[in-house]
């Protein structure tokens, strides 16, 4: 690559070079630097503009105050002379040519130097996470006698306060990002719409003050709406259902403050468009591509009762999400509700549609090859520009994370690698053809443990596959937890890693929502699966004797850690001089008494795992091939309650975590 073009790359944080799965080093082509350098507004299409660009960039600074300040607690930061910082809350301090290690933790401005700078004090470290255990929830797929279709709010208030009564210290949930209104209802939770609002596709009809207020002829309507539950869930069925029956029920509604939360009045506008003219905002008359524009604003004016709508919409999602709140604070649970950060956003969406000033437009997120997918991964994600976010003081960022966590207790951030850097495919380029853009991790994760700090909520981050060391460090040394999966706990040779031996700083869980359930790993399940749908890159006779040999390994390791009982005398062994097989669900028990024997400080547990469902959430590869996220469990909530296979869970990881009233933990 050419010198110069390597110099403009690496000052705007873009990779020329990164290390594959493999650890070896692999060129990135010039074109694809050239191209992201577009996306963050670096020409480099030809020797001149490199130059100017370059030249531009060396002419930098360094030593001026920077856009963004982030300072840990308790420590200094010099300064190009002396300044004044103006606190949250009002207050102002004089300071010399440093910044003090006694500014209080929080988002105040600094002027300095002739210029003014966002400046944000973050905690060093968040407190110490308990220990303790929980279940992992898609929560559409919990279902009841209450609910329309799919799994609702109602069910998981009811879930958890169940949970916690039973010793459950947490529930964590699938991402509830809001989705587009229009038909096709997106079934992936994975490719929000908006990542700061919630999808009201969870609602619960009946338990609004609207439905109650209602008249009995209006509530008779209403319950006549109900779907019922199918084999898979219907999104467009549900949410059809829904949005008639809460339209019947919002004359009887309290109006909504639009004026008091501007960003809640743009995302209701953007919902109101996007029934009108679809639910990617690049497909709409250009006119209305900028929530500011004069053609919004009279849109707005005119489609007023549908915007009050879907304000109230995120009204009533506040309200229930509260009362889930409620429940687990109410059942003691010492963790409670932790939600899912998705990595990014539909770039259609209405997080691309409000905050295009602080993205990257036209940039696709992914990840480069690996072993599994060998061309590449490319998600269709929009991502952050790091220099916008820091010349706004990450206030997208931060108001992001705000609405998010202050209905949680704990916070799973998906692809958290992301903090640090992204994989951004360029326009017109394959997903193998992408490269590396850095972020500000110091500001990113700091950031992200201010809020959660403030919500007194922990952090679990998604740290699962090839990451850099930086990470695990960055994690660790903030008392935020990583990922442990068992399906990955493997040594060298591939065999099994006894759980003494997993971290400390991490949740446990089996599996996860892209990966086997327990007893499809047993029984072989996403070897046929996968050979049905061709998606195998070998012959399907290796990837069974492969899925084989891995059962086997896990069996010796259960054994070995005197984790799975002796089978019963009768049971007859699959060949002469092998080891009775046993019995599946006795596996998966010994699967879940190997997390309870782990030292790791939160253990996740899958009810897909106890109730013997073979299919997983979701097959990646797949976008209609596959049932991918519609998949209800094989019981309701009532049922899982006195399901003899979840009270034998419950006791198990109840005795190896009880609870321990009144004690804080230590730094043990």
């Amino acid at each position: 690559m050419n010198r110069r073009l390597a110099a403009l790359a690496n000052a705007h944080g873009v990779s020329t070079w990164y290390e594959d799965w493999r650890h070896r080093r692999v060129e990135v082509a010039p074109e694809t630097v050239v191209g992201v350098l577009g996306l963050l507004g670096v020409d480099a299409t030809s020797p001149a503009a490199i130059a100017d660009a370059l030249t531009a960039a060396r002419a930098v600074d360094r030593g001026a105050l920077p856009e963004t300040v982030v300072l840990a607690h308790g420590t200094t930061r010099a300064l190009p002379g002396p300044g004044v910082v103006t606190l949250e809350d009002g207050g102002r301090r004089a300071v010399d040519s440093e910044l003090p290690g006694d500014l209080p933790l929080g988002w105040h401005r600094l002027a300095c130097a002739g210029r003014e700078a966002t400046l944000v004090v973050v905690p060093r470290r968040l407190p110490v996470p308990p220990r303790t255990w929980g279940w992992m929830l898609q929560l559409y797929a919990l279902t009841s006698e209450r609910s329309w279709g799919m799994g609702d709010l109602g069910d998981l208030a009811e879930f958890t306060g169940w949970a916690g009564d039973t010793g459950a210290g947490l529930v964590l949930l699938n991402p509830l990002h809001a989705v587009g209104p229009a038909h096709p209802v997106a079934a992936s939770p994975y490719s929000p719409a908006s990542r700061r609002f919630v999808n009201p596709l969870y609602l619960r009809v009946s338990d609004t003050a609207a439905y109650r207020a209602a008249d009995p002829a209006t509530r008779a309507v209403v319950d006549a709406l109900r779907p019922d539950r199918g084999d898979l869930i219907d999104y467009d069925q549900v949410w059809a259902a829904k949005r008639h029956a809460l339209e019947l029920l919002h004359p009887y509604a309290q109006p909504v403050d639009l004026a008091a939360d501007p960003a809640l009045a743009s995302f209701a506008t953007w919902c109101a468009l996007a029934e009108r003219h679809g639910n990617d905002w690049r497909a709409w008359p250009e006119d209305l591509h900028h929530p500011d524009a004069p053609a919004v604003a009279e849109q707005r004016r005119q489609l007023a009762d549908r915007v009050a709508f879907h304000a109230w919409l995120q009204h009533l999602c506040d309200e229930q999400l509260d009362a889930v709140t409620a429940a687990a604070r109410e059942a003691g649970m010492p963790v409670g509700v932790v939600h899912d950060l998705a990595v990014g956003i539909d770039p259609g969406g209405a997080d691309g549609w409000q905050l295009a000033d602080v993205l990257a437009q036209g940039v696709r997120v992914g990840a480069p090859p690996d072993d599994f997918n060998q061309l590449g991964q490319d998600w269709g994600l929009a991502a952050w520009r790091p220099d916008r976010l820091a010349a706004t003081g990450y206030a997208a960022y931060r108001d992001m994370l705000r609405r998010t966590l202050r209905h949680a207790g704990g916070l799973r951030v998906d692809h958290v690698a992301g903090l640090w850097r992204l994989w951004w495919v360029p326009p017109g380029a394959g997903a193998a053809e992408g490269t590396y853009v850095r972020y500000d991790a110091e500001a990113m994760l700091g950031i992200l443990a201010l809020e959660a700090h403030r919500a007194g909520a922990v952090v679990v981050g998604e740290d699962l596959g090839t990451v850099q060391p930086a990470v695990t460090r960055g994690l660790r040394g903030r008392n935020m937890l990583g990922s442990t999966v068992l399906w990955f706990a493997r040594d060298d040779d591939g065999g099994f890693v006894p759980p003494a031996r997993w971290p400390r700083n991490a949740l446990a869980t089996i599996s996860t929502h892209d990966l086997p359930t327990a007893p499809g790993f047993l029984t072989g399940e996403h070897v046929r699966v996968r050979d049905e749908l061709k998606l195998l890159g070998t012959d399907v006779a290796v990837e069974q004797a492969r899925a084989a040999t891995d059962r086997e390994r896990l069996l010796d390791m259960l054994r070995a850690e005197s984790l799975l009982p002796d089978p019963a005398p009768t049971a007859e062994p699959a060949s002469p001089g092998a080891a009775p097989t046993p019995d599946d669900g006795e596996v998966v028990v010994a699967m879940h008494a190997a997390l309870a024997a782990s030292p790791t400080r939160l253990l996740g547990v899958s009810l897909y795992d106890v109730l013997g469902e073979v299919r997983q959430p979701n097959m990646p590869g797949t976008v209609d091939e596959y049932p991918n996220w519609r998949l209800p469990l094989p019981k309701t909530v009532a049922e899982i309650r006195s399901d003899p296979r979840v009270t034998r869970i419950v006791d198990l990881l109840s005795t190896a975590r009880p609870r321990r009233a009144n004690r804080a933990p230590t730094e043990d």
